[in-house]
């Protein structure tokens, strides 16, 4: 065995020191040649006589060189190395070829390998804990009958049409984790970003941050140490309202604390409760609930009552709000099945002890999801794009191979006679085609390199587009090895895709005809018409890309020309969320009305107003629509869209009152409580009828409300959808006016110019207030079309390569199809042919070649664009304008790419023409 390891250890050497050993080789039969020559010379022979019987008695020393050099290397990877070092010279011997073949492939490869490394970030990359394969994520099937019915938190729909829910109460996680200890360590975290956003203050200066609550043994279930301090321990998750510690992210250390080890111990102040600092996370960690993005705090549970009071009472003695996600981390040697068995029955159990089940509610049914990922908010987002893109992807990449094919078929009709004198000294049509398929995989390693650093260089582009201007990225990718391996995968196929038409032809030549002195003409035609095949298969694939390009494109347009009902220009958005420990009810709404009135004496504000909901942001609130009469509501109007803003809203958002009045002065929160409606609501619920004056509830029993004016329709949630029947009410008139509000400031020039003041504003009134969201109403408007403008930039910036990758393979065609008929030309032009003939001619050629690839291409688009008819809005995939537009393109594309060939033709002169051939 030792022998073995040392002999491939010593032909691994060789390969570095083959110069040397086949010197020191010659060396050795030159001074045995010289000694048999000295011996026949002592016999009486004259010296060349003694040279002669010398050799013949050594032997053939060539073949003796050729034997040693097999003895001391493997003689296949000495093969390889001198093919792909033949394959470089010949590779140099056409620098524009080959540096136009590299950079096709680059541009492919490296668009692949970026939407690869958003795909992989956002489907595939682990929660940063060690055997994250162990972890799993407990979830529930929720049905109609289930008894929950208050559960906080996200959901989304499986394949088989089911909600999926992953929110526990904490006493039933309490009884899970006492049951089931031979399964695994069960552990419970909440991600607060989904219920409240958090504001920390440290050093007198306040901002938003994100947190998780974590029970005890969370640390301890990750498999996570801190790298300073230590971590949260059960001691700290013990008493409710108690373990006012948290542990920080590495982040959160660097920008806050410049990553000083004095941070520990340190206080800061979250939602204004003094929080002592324990330790620090591993930069790698972010937490059970994201990949992508790290929390900034972990606090233990204990924590909630402090860090966000409800006002009916803690949620940790609540059994019938569901919000905490529970995690399993599996023993070693139980297996899912088993697990699944046991939380069950003690989820039945532990609803069953802990809440009152009906006899027409059921418990869920549990399911064991894989945790690696935590709850992957990201591919939820992303799981339908992310195919998408990669095929359109997929689609420039074998756009480009099918033009690198084009150009290593265009070369090796100039090679035809080498490979014939190859294959006449006994090359085999094996051995060519190998050394055909080298070349080619030598082109698609060099561009894969470049790929790879282009796809490093474009990696956050797609994340930054799919991400807000005032957030952080989407997504953060990362290069590891699954994109090296991506990369060099898709490198080497691309290269024998490509490769494998040449090496086909190559080994199926015929030697003798390539040695004739009529060599240029063999196979013309067949060569001339797999180019032109070629060709209309990239005009195909152009259209194709052309076509879903316009039609994203167009999607957008039409998005950005809708009319939301309000003036969009001039507003600048903001967020503010009066921590409850402070502001109780209706303390609350003082400090928003201080805020308002504040904002509006500063220099350059118009108006300034705030809702509940912003528009266009994504989320909207509903209740139940009763008129006076009814005693509960129909089906049409069980709930209605409705927002609680403030007094100036349709003055400042520019939504005209259609008739009645606005909010005033004397609507105060001891007046009647008024509501003005939209019209469609007027329409729909008054047809015929004065809605002024009017009385509606909210619920049965609730107080009645007034109804003062009527406005226009406006956007409300989602621009895609119609403005929806809605009513409005004053925020000051609100019963429960808890969480957060949106200001909306107008202003006189650019709103993001006033961001400062308005920030000095608040911190004048609460220093401990930070502002949220900092945007104007444009890019919150530019936020609900971010799928659209990504999809629209991508596909663009893919079109475009897709018609330069197209020109080049026409213009190459067309270029060597004139080559290969100068003396045609010659000859026709001799009889009396025109310039002008010979000029329409190859544009004849040219634009039939466009017409075949753009009618296929069509042909391709009519069959699979409408799989994108979900994602467009204001046409349908057969938009005629999109079609005709990107065929004429195309079409222009293909005359400016066949023009200087053509041009070139025309001006070929018969005598030179005939000397040439």
């Amino acid at each position: 065995m030792t022998s073995s390891i040392r002999r491939a250890i010593s032909r691994f050497r060789e390969l570095f020191r083959q110069g040397e050993s086949n010197r020191e080789f010659s060396d050795e039969v030159e001074t045995h040649l010289q000694l048999l020559t000295e011996r026949f010379l002592r016999q009486g022979m004259n010296r060349k006589e003694a040279a002669g019987a010398a050799r013949r008695q050594f032997g053939n020393s060539a073949l003796l060189a050729q034997r040693q050099r097999e003895a001391r290397m493997w003689p296949w990877i000495l093969t390889v190395f001198n093919d792909v070092c033949y394959a470089m010279r010949i590779l140099a011997k056409s620098p524009g070829i080959t540096a136009i073949a590299i950079a096709s492939l680059a541009l492919g490869i490296g668009a692949n390998t970026a939407i690869f490394t958003v795909a992989k970030a956002a489907l595939f990359d682990a929660l940063a804990v060690p055997h994250p394969e162990q972890l799993r994520l407990l979830a529930y099937a929720q049905g109609d009958r289930s008894v929950i019915i208050n559960d906080w938190g996200d959901f989304y729909t499986d394949a088989k049409g089911r909600t999926i829910l992953a929110s526990f109460s904490w006493p039933v996680y309490n009884q899970l984790q006492r049951q089931n200890q031979s399964v695994g360590e069960l552990f419970a975290f909440a991600d607060l970003d989904q219920f409240e956003h958090l504001s920390a203050t440290v050093d007198g200066r306040a901002e938003v941050v994100t947190g998780e609550l974590v029970s005890g043994n969370f640390f301890q279930g990750m498999g996570i140490k801190t790298v300073l301090g230590r971590p949260i321990e059960p001691s700290d998750d013990a008493t409710p309202g108690a373990g006012a510690v948290a542990v920080i992210s590495d982040a959160f250390w660097q920008r806050s604390f410049a990553r000083s080890p004095t941070a520990i111990g340190k206080t800061v102040k979250v939602n204004l409760t003094p929080i002592t600092i324990i330790g620090v996370a591993p930069p790698s960690f972010t937490g059970a609930s994201h990949v992508q993005t790290p929390q900034d705090l972990f606090m233990p549970i204990s924590s909630q009552p402090v860090i966000f009071p409800r006002e009916k009472g803690s949620l940790l003695s609540d059994p019938d709000t569901w919000w905490l996600q529970v995690m399993l981390r599996l023993q070693p040697g139980v297996s899912q099945e088993n697990a699944l068995a046991s939380l069950a029955l003690s989820l039945d159990q532990a609803v069953r002890a802990t809440m009152v089940v009906s006899k027409d509610r059921t418990v869920p049914l549990l399911l064991l999801l894989p945790g690696g990922r935590g709850w992957n908010y990201a591919e939820q987002e992303l799981e339908h794009p992310m195919p998408l893109l990669l095929a359109i992807a997929g689609l420039v990449l074998l756009l480009a191979c099918v033009n690198v094919a084009n150009l290593v078929l265009a070369r090796f009709s100039s090679r035809h006679r080498e490979i014939s004198v190859r294959m006449a000294l006994g090359a085999g049509r094996i051995r060519i085609a190998r050394q055909m398929l080298t070349e080619s995989l030598c082109l698609s390693t060099m561009g894969g390199v470049m790929g790879l650093l282009l796809g490093y260089l474009c990696r956050n582009i797609l994340p930054r587009l799919f991400s807000t201007s005032w957030g952080p990225l989407a997504l953060n990718t990362r290069f590891d090895w699954r994109v090296f391996a991506f990369t060099l995968a898709i490198s080497v196929l691309t290269g024998i895709g490509f490769g494998v038409g040449p090496a086909w032809q190559a080994a199926s030549a015929s030697a003798n005809s390539g040695l004739k002195n009529g060599a240029k003409t063999v196979t013309r035609r067949r060569k001339g018409l797999a180019g032109k095949g070629l060709v209309v298969v990239q005009v195909a694939l152009c259209m194709l890309l052309l076509v879903s390009a316009g039609l994203f494109v167009r999607t957008l347009a039409n998005l950005d020309a809708i009319n939301p009902g309000f003036n969009k220009k001039g507003l600048l958005l903001f967020t503010i969320e009066p921590p409850v420990q402070r502001y109780p009810a209706p303390k609350n709404v003082e400090v928003l009305h201080r805020i308002e009135e504040r904002i509006a004496s500063l220099p350059g504000v118009e108006t300034v107003t705030l809702s509940r909901e912003a528009l266009l942001g994504g989320s909207g609130s509903n209740s139940e629509f009763l008129l006076d009469g009814q005693s509960e509501a129909s089906e049409s109007n069980r709930y209605i869209a409705f927002n609680s803003v403030g007094r100036d809203f349709f003055t400042t958002l520019g939504i005209p009152i259609l008739y009645g009045r606005s909010f005033d002065v004397p609507d105060t929160s001891t007046s009647r409580t008024v509501a003005i409606i939209s019209r469609s609501l007027a329409e729909k619920e008054f047809t015929g009828k004065n809605p002024l004056g009017a009385s509606f509830r909210r619920k049965e029993g609730g107080e009645p409300i007034q109804i003062v004016g009527v406005c226009a329709d406006a956007k409300y949630a989602w621009i895609r959808d119609d403005p929806p029947p809605i009513f409005y009410v004053l925020y000051t008139q609100e019963k429960d006016p808890r969480g957060s509000m949106t200001f909306e400031v107008r202003t006189h020039g650019n709103p993001l110019n006033l961001a400062g003041a308005v920030r000095g504003a608040v911190e004048s009134i609460d220093k401990d207030l930070p502002l949220i969201e900092v945007r104007t109403q444009q890019q919150q408007i530019d936020a609900a079309v971010a799928p659209e403008r990504s999809f629209a930039s991508v596909t663009s910036g893919f079109g475009i390569l897709a018609v330069l990758l197209a020109s080049i393979g026409v213009y190459g065609v067309i270029a060597a199809g004139v080559a290969r008929r100068i003396n045609e030309i010659g000859v026709r032009m001799a009889l009396g042919a025109r310039a002008a003939q010979v000029l329409r001619m190859v544009m004849g050629e040219t634009l039939g070649l466009a017409f075949v690839g753009i009618g296929t291409g069509l042909c391709a688009a009519l069959l699979l664009t409408r799989f994108l008819s979900s994602r467009l809005f204001g046409l349908k995939p057969t938009d005629p304008l999109t079609l005709v537009t990107a065929g004429l393109l195309l079409l222009a594309a293909a005359m400016l790419a066949g023009w200087a060939p053509a041009r070139r033709a025309s001006r070929i002169q018969p005598v030179q023409a005939l000397r040439h051939e």
